[in-house]
């Protein structure tokens, strides 16, 4: 994860872990609400089923998705 980039977007695989830029900065949560909306959006799963498991106060995450209607790949779709 990026924080304080100038858009949001997923920038492809890097150590083999899905590396992304967020338009928030990581301050006071920012970044990690910034990133549980992007997911939740580009899955189509409520913000609610969305969840940081591991990593909250790192740039390595373990994310956890329940009740998606997109699988994985529609992180990659254009915004």
């Amino acid at each position: 994860m990026q924080p304080g980039a100038a858009r949001t977007e997923v920038v492809g695989l890097h150590g083999g872990r899905l590396k992304l830029r967020l338009a928030a900065r990581a301050v006071e949560g920012q970044a990690n609400a910034a990133l549980v909306a992007f997911i939740a959006d580009r899955l189509g799963a409520a913000r609610r089923d969305v969840s940081i498991e591991a990593g909250a106060g790192a740039r390595i995450k373990r994310v956890a998705v329940r009740r998606a209607e997109r699988g994985p790949e529609a992180l990659y779709r254009d915004s």
